[in-house]
């Protein structure tokens, strides 16, 4: 469904001491990936990324044209950035930011074929 939060992602300079955190505060778990871990929760999935700059959380919204919802967020104000895939096979995306410099993400599923 279009606008629908469909992950999350956390940035943070250590990411085995936000897992034991998150772990232990949220019983969430995590599969290791090369720079963080995919995070397993009741809901929403996640992931967790090693980030130098200030912590943060920015949650990813599922659009069935990503480039549409690109060029729409440009035209309202907002800002993209250069787009991106999850891993091979995986969702495609962008960060965005929204008109206030409020950031976000959108998701689109793989074309099939």
């Amino acid at each position: 469904m279009t606008g629908e939060p469909s992950h999350f992602e956390i940035g943070v300079p250590d990411t085995d001491r936000a897992q034991k955190f998150y772990g232990e505060l949220l019983g969430w778990t995590f599969d290791a990936t090369p720079h963080g871990a995919r995070v397993k929760t009741a809901g929403l999935p996640g992931g967790m990324h090693r980030w130098e700059g200030e912590s943060s959380l920015q949650i990813f919204y599922v659009v069935s044209d990503l480039d549409a919802a690109a060029k729409k967020v440009v035209e309202l104000g907002g800002e993209v950035d250069e787009g991106g895939e999850e891993e091979p096979g995986g969702r495609w995306l962008y960060s965005c930011r929204d008109d206030q410099g409020v950031p976000f993400g959108l998701h689109e599923a793989p074309q099939s074929g």
